[in-house]
């Protein structure tokens, strides 16, 4: 295994870093920083918004081995670093985005100020169920799963509501590389840190679409109560109509819970 490397786009007005807390943004399985481009946008003015690709998605170049998420936590220390080098950050991630959140919060706890985990789980989804779709993906390409992921991705209603919106984001699955997907799907084959949820320290929020039959509101239930039972300070909410992309689905409602969170851990002081 190596540690991948992965690209960022700024979501936020063009200035001087380090003025603003900085927020870093993650993707899931087959989207791009899209996925962040409306919530990052009316959080701008209050913070520095950095979203980054994964491997082989948007702008990031593709993966040539295997790696862990614990690896694209490490890659996600590496961007932040080559950016503003040291500096401590809220994260913010959705499905594999948001495991790579659970990741940096057990191994980089030091660089984070808050955490929230959105439509995820500590384990997602079975080892067999994801080899065996990234085996199907190596061998007939990122556009098998358009359909698939368009049931999975929105709540009821949502293409019909936002046709050009929803059709940009199944784009960005269609040209990530087929086989950095596949590294992605055996990262999280090998995924699983319910036994590791007490070590995060950071205030953390686990969000979760009603509608979401991947990471349901039980998993957002179990990681706030993992993190609780440790000692830290977490919560669970359910957003109603959302399935499994919340800030692309209801931005403005995830927004403004990133925002709460920011500024709560930023006032009582450590977020400093």
């Amino acid at each position: 295994m190596a540690r991948p490397t992965v690209k960022a786009v700024l979501l936020s007005p063009q200035r001087p870093l380090g003025d603003k807390p900085l927020l870093v943004l993650g993707p899931s399985l087959g989207t791009s920083t899209l996925l962040w481009a409306q919530a990052g946008a009316l959080l701008g003015e209050d913070v520095d918004v950095v979203a980054w690709d994964l491997p082989g998605h948007g702008i990031s170049p593709a993966a040539t081995e295997t790696f862990s998420v614990a690896e694209l936590a490490d890659a996600v220390v590496e961007l932040v670093d080559s950016i503003a080098p040291g500096a401590r950050f809220h994260y913010a991630g959705v499905s594999l985005g948001g495991a790579t959140g659970l990741q940096l919060g057990i191994k980089h706890g030091e660089r984070l100020k808050s955490l929230s985990v959105q439509c995820s789980g500590a384990k997602i989804g079975t080892p067999e169920g994801w080899l065996e779709r990234a085996e199907t993906v190596r061998t007939e390409g990122t556009p098998v799963m358009i359909q698939g992921s368009a049931q999975r991705w929105f709540g009821p209603g949502f293409m019909d509501r936002e046709p050009e919106l929803s059709s940009r984001l199944l784009h960005a699955l269609r040209d990530a590389d087929r086989f950095s997907y596949a590294f992605c799907c055996e990262a999280l084959a090998g995924f699983d840190v319910r036994n590791h949820l007490g070590s995060i320290s950071v205030p953390t929020q686990a969000v979760a679409g009603a509608e979401d039959t991947v990471a349901t509101p039980a998993f957002a239930e179990e990681i706030a109560e993992g993190i609780t039972a440790g000692g830290g300070t977490a919560s669970a909410v359910t957003l109603e109509g959302v399935a499994h992309l919340a800030p692309f689905e209801a931005p403005a409602h995830v927004a403004e819970l990133l925002r709460s969170l920011i500024a709560w851990t930023e006032t009582r002081g450590a977020g400093k």
